[in-house]
């Protein structure tokens, strides 16, 4: 029981979930907002958002004693705040089956673990690379803002790394916390426990909708979500099976979807927190980080609002350095090993700067665009190579 009740693992979860909510569940309030959700349907949206996360988190992170961290769809949320737009909560509803139905598919067939499969380690750990730069860069941006509490919590990780690695994390963040606290930036005002209820939502399969709603939301799911998040898993060093991941996150959401769970998918950033040395030195134990990460987020579904309220009371500026300083050495390694090979270091390139240039093309984002650019350019190379004609007098006499 001993060895589940481990600071880092404890502390790296609530990292996890931590970045996950502050970053993006505004975006999940304005496209259940969209589709006219009641505070009620909202307030359940949260209920299965965060059983399905934390569900799914544990019982693959168990079953494989690999860390597997689920998400839901951002880019996916991003695209229903406008596409719901004149659509009722029960055709929403429908949309979301029919995306996650075409997820579960994905993976039962073991299309997309055939496709991956095909995805060389080094363009793998240079998108992966690319998409945690900003991570990276906004830990000093984040000075320009909040000078003091950035520089204390630098300081302080400078100081802890050496002598306390396993627990540098979760001090600095203590450090952090205990900044914004003197200095009276949190804002606990509207933090108030509430409880989140499912509420059972009988779907409506409109055609139009289907087409023009869930493909899409398909697409950008499997692209800008699962492909940097098998990366993610592939960068490093875990040989985890792709396919049943996907399934398992495509059925979640054909279950779930009743209940406002709109997508789930495997995260890619947070998950990247998991995998990192400051969850455990030891890569075999990282899962429990990952189990703890699901822990807090069936917390985070049960509690609903309140833990969106919560997360909300710490200022952005804490949660850009500490997701910074957690990420630093797994952007550090993604690089090391996305340039360790001379014939795919341009491949390589070009996957890390379009994936981190964070241009979005047709609603894709833009590590689907930098993985795609790096196998051209890796497989052009190849074929450059093959066709190469011979220099003359070289090889004969």
């Amino acid at each position: 029981m001993r060895q589940w009740l481990n600071l880092s693992h404890i502390s790296t979860g609530f990292v996890v979930v931590l970045v996950g909510y502050s970053s993006s569940a505004i975006i999940v309030f304005q496209a259940a907002a969209a589709a006219g959700a009641t505070a009620a349907e909202l307030s359940s949206w949260l209920w299965a958002l965060g059983i399905g996360m934390g569900a799914t988190s544990i019982g693959l992170s168990l079953y494989y004693k690999k860390p597997v961290v689920t998400a839901w769809s951002t880019p996916g949320a991003a695209l229903l705040v406008t596409a719901l737009e004149g659509l009722n909560m029960q055709q929403a509803v429908g949309v979301f089956i029919f995306s996650s139905g075409l997820i579960a598919l994905c993976g039962l067939t073991g299309w997309f673990n055939l496709i991956m499969r095909q995805v060389p380690v080094s363009l793998a750990a240079a998108m992966l690379g690319g998409v945690l730069l900003n991570f990276g860069l906004d830990l000093f941006l984040a000075a320009q803002s909040s000078f003091w509490l950035v520089i204390t919590m630098l300081g302080s990780y400078l100081l802890l790394k050496p002598v306390l690695p396993r627990y540098c994390i979760p001090l600095v963040l203590c450090v952090g916390i205990a900044s914004c606290w003197l200095a009276g930036e949190l804002a606990w005002q509207g933090v108030a426990l509430q409880l989140a209820a499912p509420l059972f939502i009988m779907p409506e399969f409109n055609l139009t909708a289907l087409i023009g709603v869930g493909i899409p939301l398909f697409v950008v799911t499997m692209a800008s979500q699962n492909v940097p998040g098998v990366a993610v898993i592939r960068a490093n060093g875990y040989d985890t099976p792709v396919s049943p991941l996907i399934s398992t996150t495509g059925l979640a959401g054909v279950v779930l979807a009743p209940l406002g769970g709109f997508s789930y998918c495997l995260a890619a950033i947070t998950a990247a927190i998991c995998m990192s040395e400051e969850a455990d030195p030891d890569a075999a134990q990282r899962y429990r980080s990952s189990v703890w990460a699901g822990v807090f987020y069936v917390v985070a579904g049960v509690l609903g609002a309140t833990v969106a309220a919560l997360f909300a009371a710490f200022p952005q500026a804490l949660i850009m350095s500490i997701a910074g300083l957690a990420l630093l050495s797994t952007i550090a390694n993604s690089l090391n090993t996305a340039f360790s090979d001379d014939r795919q270091r341009e491949a390589a390139m070009l996957t890390f700067l379009m994936t981190a240039s964070g241009v979005s093309l047709l609603g894709v984002s833009s590590a689907f665009w930098g993985l795609l650019l790096g196998l051209l350019a890796y497989h052009s190379s190849k074929l450059r190579k093959l066709y190469r004609p011979a220099v003359p007098g070289v090889g004969s006499r």
